[in-house]
């Protein structure tokens, strides 16, 4: 699932967890020297002290770098005017982060940002999927899962595929996180009616289902019996129960 991809310019070999943007599906270059870049690929430069990447003046495509983590109001204003496409604190939470990309790169244009499935929608920068206007509330993963399928919606796509693009795995693991990841998504589509969305292959991997494949078994046969068929209720007493002479004293009321 590469939606888009972005360089890494940084003596650290990988962002952290706030601007990895590979969470959101995107593919990294990492580079720690300028005249490595690439040419038509947006690029954030690492700008915290102790990262930043000692050529970072000989950039000749600034307009298509954000520079990351220049908490300096005064810096930031300063990179803007030697022609930096954006500079940002290092507060930006990744959605933020990858529409500015999207932006800088001229790739809003190229990557879809919603994909619907039936009446499901998955927007790319919630990083879930709505019914009408309500959120579902997908983890990363589930979601990841769900836009993959979504993607390629008119064929299978295999466990080896869901692991290679969304976890970024070219192995096969000893776990089954992945089945585990399916049932949640499904459980969690299922609340709005709509577990029929992610189906199991017969062939192997998963696929978007259709409306009539709703999975669901028929529906449980429940031994019932009409109340009127048997005529009237009695109470019969059988026959080795001991009788019981039944007893009702009247007693006279008490004034004292």
């Amino acid at each position: 699932m590469s939606l888009a991809e972005y360089s890494w310019l940084s003596v650290a070999p990988s962002p952290p967890g706030r601007w990895d943007l590979r969470m959101l599906g995107w593919r990294i270059r990492p580079y720690f020297r300028c005249e490595n870049l690439p040419s038509g690929i947006p690029t954030l430069l690492d700008w915290r002290i102790g990262c930043r990447c000692p050529d970072w003046g000989l950039l000749s495509d600034k307009q298509n770098v954000i520079a990351i983590g220049v908490d300096d109001a005064e810096t930031r204003a300063q990179l803007l005017g030697e022609g930096f496409g954006d500079a940002l604190d290092s507060q930006h939470a990744l959605v933020e982060l990858a529409a500015r990309l999207l932006k800088l790169g001229g790739l809003a244009k190229t990557i879809p940002q919603q994909r619907r499935v039936g009446p499901l929608v998955l927007d790319l920068f919630h990083r879930d999927a709505r019914v009408d206007h309500r959120w579902i509330g997908l983890h990363p993963r589930e979601f990841g899962l769900l836009w993959r399928l979504a993607e390629t919606p008119d064929r299978q796509v295999s466990r080896k595929e869901l692991l290679q693009d969304v976890w970024r795995l070219k192995h096969e693991p000893e776990t089954n996180s992945l089945e585990v990841h399916v049932s949640r998504l499904r459980a969690k589509l299922a609340v709005s009616g709509l577990g029929w969305i992610v189906q199991t292959h017969p062939g192997g991997g998963y696929r978007i289902g259709a409306p009539d494949e709703k999975g669901a078994g028929p529906a449980p046969i429940v031994a019932t019996r009409k109340l009127d068929s048997h005529g009237p209720i009695k109470q019969e007493r059988r026959s080795h129960q001991i009788g019981i002479a039944e007893r009702h004293e009247h007693r006279e009321p008490r004034y004292d």
